[in-house]
């Protein structure tokens, strides 16, 4: 096999270093979206080449090792033995990180929903930690808000309105899901930790954009967003959902500037590294099922 078949690794880390300067860049929406696809296709397309790199360690097997000791140089020779190995090693601590990832996502879904019944789409939680969460509902159902007494004492009544639009941005928009689809795409292949981390932050700015829109003033949304996020600074549920309070400095900057606008150019970029990891992908598979039917 040729080193198509290990293009997808390297186009996921590629698109891994351009993540980070994207997310700073444009509006948050399309972006957010944008890394979110593309990490499901690096993950995806760096799955199946692993696969295939690992399936190759079947020719030391009996029946096909037989076959090393007969004269037949026109058959093409897989991947050295250790790449294999190390290919298969690889799959088995991504299936692992996978389903641990699920998990403890499924858990702290589970675990928000059981505080109380939600009214209007809302549950106040008498609770003296402070935390707001957009809690997602079970298939069929919208999903509603958390919020703490311990959130509520802190900030004064507009920025009490400010946090409730943050987090009804994250339902309205279905953000866990984009947060979810690259949590996954890391635990697969760690390379796409800073896509991850992007996209958990694009989200927080996408609602932060939509909140100050909500309540028509920006400056009265980087100050909610400001103590809010110091507040609830503290690892716990929303952070377990990868949906939480982290690089504030650079939210609250961001709100104190005009409202970014899309830039469709800065969504070229990662569009070409998915496509990239498909057609290397292809390409790759094609190279496999010459390997496979030549020596079976």
């Amino acid at each position: 096999m040729t080193i198509t078949v290990y293009l997808p690794l390297l186009l996921a880390a590629v698109l891994a270093g351009a993540a980070p300067r994207l997310a700073g860049r444009g509006a948050p929406g399309p972006a957010a979206r944008s890394l979110a696809a593309c990490a499901v296709v690096a993950a995806v397309s760096s799955t199946w080449s692993l696969t295939m790199l690992a399936l190759t360690a079947f020719d030391d097997l009996p029946p096909l090792a037989a076959l090393d000791d007969l004269a037949a140089p026109e058959l093409p020779e897989p991947v050295p033995g250790p790449v294999a190995l190390l290919a298969g090693v690889a799959l088995l601590f991504g299936s692992l990180r996978l389903l641990a990832d699920g998990w403890r996502r499924l858990a702290t879904h589970r675990r928000l929903r059981a505080v109380g019944t939600a009214e209007h789409g809302l549950v106040v939680a008498d609770w003296s930690a402070p935390l707001a969460a957009a809690v997602p509902g079970r298939p069929g159902r919208s999903g509603h808000l958390l919020v703490t007494t311990g959130l509520l004492r802190l900030l004064d009544a507009e920025e009490r309105r400010v946090v409730l639009a943050h987090e009804q941005a994250h339902l309205a928009h279905r953000h866990h899901r984009l947060v979810a689809a690259t949590a996954a795409a890391a635990a697969v292949n760690p390379l796409l930790a800073p896509v991850r981390e992007s996209v958990a932050f694009l989200v927080e700015r996408w609602a932060d954009e939509d909140a100050a829109a909500a309540v028509d003033d920006r400056d009265l949304a980087a100050q909610a967003v400001a103590r809010a996020s110091l507040a609830m600074a503290e690892p716990g549920p929303a952070a377990a959902l990868g949906i939480n309070g982290g690089a504030a400095v650079l939210r609250v900057r961001a709100l104190t500037e005009p409202a970014p606008t899309p830039r469709r150019r800065l969504l070229v970029g990662p569009a070409l590294l998915g496509a990239g990891c498909l057609a290397a992908g292809a390409a790759a598979t094609v190279e496999f099922v010459a390997l496979a039917r030549a020596w079976l």
